[in-house]
């Protein structure tokens, strides 16, 4: 390759990091531009100085050299890097997959444009793009119900008093407490309940609301139950 190819190669692999990291920050996820750039270009080095070795240093008697040996160093590599992004909250909520997937993606991208595989590349950055923003739309439109809901953490500190399952009823639509005010959709999927001071009982619920619900809607109705001392609700 002459170096005319291998600065062409390293801009195209900058570029289609670019792409990637622009998505990524208007989002403030955790990986940017400069992360997806920089991996993008790196791994299209890497993979360069792989092949490049092979043919200057391989002679016909020794030949024992794999010329992909580095690229497939950077895919174990960054998958070390990416795990880095992935965040276990105190909700035990996981965050961060696909930040991770994309930063072993960039990494693949620039492999991609360092053997040469410029068209298969970009296409490949399309369909990154495609699977983040507009394929999970369409889906959510056309699929079940449920994939139209969206997580919400609720954390609730009740006086003392026996109503905790008369609250669950309540949050499930299963009262008349909230007939009036629309809620409804609302799925309890985890409940933990421990005692606090003063005797109170706090009890934490991860819920299942849908996407048009706004999380200040669902902190004001349930401020309205008896007995509620207060309320945290958190979009997840």
């Amino acid at each position: 390759m002459t170096h005319i190819e291998l600065i062409l190669k390293l801009s195209l692999a900058l570029l289609f990091g670019l792409l990637i990291g622009v998505d990524r920050q208007l989002k403030h996820k955790p990986i940017g531009l400069k992360t997806c750039m920089i991996i993008c270009v790196a791994s299209c080095l890497v993979t360069i100085v792989s092949i490049e070795s092979f043919h200057r240093f391989a002679t016909p008697v020794f030949r024992n050299m794999d010329p992909m040996r580095l690229s497939a160093q950077i895919v174990s590599g960054v998958g070390f890097l990416g795990a880095g992004v992935i965040l276990r909250r105190k909700n035990d909520v996981i965050s961060g997959l696909t930040s991770a997937a994309l930063i072993w993606a960039a990494s693949g991208l620039g492999i991609a444009v360092g053997v040469g595989l410029y068209m298969e590349a970009f296409y490949a950055v399309v369909l990154f793009i495609l699977s983040i923003n507009l394929f999970p739309t369409i889906i959510k439109k056309i699929g079940p119900k449920r994939l139209r809901l969206r997580d919400v953490s609720v954390q609730v500190v009740m006086s003392p008093n026996s109503k905790m399952t008369e609250l669950l009823k309540t949050i499930e639509g299963k009262s008349k407490v909230f007939t009036q005010n629309k809620i409804r959709q609302l799925i309890v999927r985890n409940v933990k309940i421990k005692d606090v001071e003063n005797g109170n009982q706090q009890i934490k619920l991860l819920l299942s609301a849908p996407e048009g619900q706004y999380t200040t809607e669902i902190y004001y109705l349930l401020k309205k139950i008896d007995h509620v001392i207060s309320v945290e609700v958190e979009h997840l």
